[in-house]
């Protein structure tokens, strides 16, 4: 599954005979049924990994987009992928450090992405480090919470879901997710 010369697994659980993995690359070249692209309420995709999936998924993207129009803090929504060799893209909204209940909105962010590739049928899905980018949010709880709500969504819920990856591009924050999928048992 892993592509090219700019994907390395990292770390990989098998969790309820589910796959939890570890990968440090580009998201827009993962070879999965959906990535997760960390979005903001309007999606309006300019910058950071938004602005990279429309860049090279297409303009379709942000059409789809634009149709949606809104998404609450801690929603997801999903359109097509266009040219990325994923077939959707979830659109996810995490917090903004600052706002409030970070935490909480950020969890509501994962479970709510999970459970919509689960109505959808999907079996695998890759996201990036939800807000810790641009919206400030601190790497080491971001990893946390992705990991661990993660984990237990394949732990307790019934799901389509097969592969559950998180793609991180920078070793800085590939260390916090190191050190959270350690502690899994």
């Amino acid at each position: 599954m892993l592509k090219g010369n700019s994907m390395r697994l990292v770390l990989e659980h098998k969790i309820a005979g589910k796959v939890l993995r570890l990968v440090l690359g580009d998201i827009t070249e993962r070879d999965v049924d959906a990535i997760v692209n960390a979005a903001n309420s309007y999606l309006q995709h300019g910058g950071g990994v938004a602005g990279a999936i429309v860049r090279k998924g297409g303009r379709i993207i942000q059409e789809e987009s634009d149709r949606i129009g809104f998404t609450p803090v801690g929603t997801a929504v999903i359109t097509t992928a266009g040219k990325l060799p994923a077939k959707f893209v979830i659109h996810t909204v995490g917090p903004r450090m600052g706002e409030g209940d970070e935490d909480n909105k950020l969890k509501n962010a994962v479970i709510n992405t999970l459970k919509l590739a689960s109505e959808r049928g999907l079996k695998s899905v890759s996201m990036p480090a939800i807000s810790s980018g641009i919206f400030g949010f601190p790497k080491d709880r971001c990893a946390k919470i992705l990991v661990g709500e993660s984990a237990s969504f394949l732990k307790t819920l019934k799901s389509s879901l097969e592969i559950i990856e998180f793609c991180v591009y920078d070793d800085h924050t590939m260390q916090h997710f190191k050190r959270e999928f350690e502690k899994i048992v």
